[in-house]
């Protein structure tokens, strides 16, 4: 199929697309958040092709993947067509709700003709989505390969803009647990984080690094640290797990999902997560075996090819 999808969530994107179809990406001369086209920091295939808004109107699509409200009316002025009605398309529900169970309406709930495919069990439950039909289509992962070596005694974090997000990263969470283990915190729009939390010191180093580097750079370091409030199940959890290391992390959302027993430690209790970064410290062969726990249950349920095999069956469905 010719699929029109935009580039809004690189790391999703790249899994996404590996598959056997051709997918077109909208490209504006800015290259703004409608138009970024193919990605400058992933290897993405040659299916993934570069289409400027004037092209679309006269592009055959077969599908379209939405996954921003105004895509919908976007789509429609590009390409003349409404989706959902006269080309079919489905919502890629890539987040939790913002706010309590009480005002979680989806934008699609009052539509039944585009189905909304969330990527975590967990934001299905949460959402209502009203008369939008609704399925889940779990994260799959290009597989970096098992690269963990953990010689550097620090904690990798991965989170974009931790001073804007705050609490739902758990931001305010990173100098009590930066007191038990050095952190170096990877991620867009980091640089302002020591004078925000007021760590200067070894115990909190910042860096941006590109997609291509950042497996590397996470998989020297001992243990991946997860201190996430409210979000979808972050794919970074999940990649540093492929990788093959410990993995730390607060008991929310979908991670106790992600992260069975033996895999790593998930808990709330500020004492646990403590008493387990200071084991996987202390002792390197513990955090290896732990790392290689993880690495096998995220390749089972979270590999690539399980991923690419459920999204064409539901796209198979959608066109249909």
């Amino acid at each position: 199929m010719n699929i029109l999808v935009w580039h809004v969530h690189g790391s999703w994107l790249t899994a996404f697309l590996q598959g056997s179809h051709t997918y077109l990406l909208p490209v504006t001369p800015e290259r703004d958040a409608d138009g970024l086209g193919r990605a400058r920091t992933w290897e993405w295939p040659a299916a993934a092709r570069e289409v400027t808004p004037w092209e679309l109107r006269e592009s055959s699509v077969d599908l379209i993947v939405l996954q921003r409200p105004h895509e919908i009316a976007l789509a429609e002025q590009w390409t003349g067509r409404r989706p959902g009605r006269d080309i079919p398309a489905v919502y890629v529900e890539h987040n939790a709700p913002d706010g309590p169970a009480e005002r979680t309406r989806h934008p699609l709930a009052a539509r039944d003709d585009i189905p909304v495919a969330h990527v975590t069990h967990f934001n299905r439950l949460m959402w209502d989505c009203g008369r939008a039909p609704t399925t889940v289509v779990e994260h799959g992962i290009v597989d970096p390969g098992p690269l963990w070596t953990g010689g550097i005694e620090r904690a990798a974090v991965v989170v974009n803009e931790p001073v804007r997000r705050g609490r739902t990263t758990g931001t305010d969470l990173l100098p009590v647990l930066a007191a038990e283990v050095p952190l170096d915190v990877f991620g867009m729009d980091t640089s302002r984080l020591p004078a925000h939390l007021g760590v200067h010191d070894e115990r909190l180093r910042v860096r941006e690094l590109p997609q291509a580097g950042l497996h590397a750079a996470m998989a020297l370091r001992r243990l991946y640290l997860h201190p996430v409030r409210w979000t979808s199940l972050g794919l970074s959890l999940l990649e540093a797990m492929f990788l093959g290391m410990p993995v730390v992390a607060l008991d929310t959302t979908e991670a106790r999902e992600a992260v069975p027993p033996g895999a790593g430690t998930v808990s709330n209790r500020p004492e646990v997560l403590r008493a387990a970064v200071r084991r996987l410290l202390a002792d390197p062969e513990h955090a290896r075996e732990t790392g290689a726990a993880a690495r096998a249950a995220v390749r089972d349920r979270y590999g690539v090819r399980r991923f690419l095999t459920d999204w064409d069956q539901l796209m198979k469905e959608v066109v249909r």
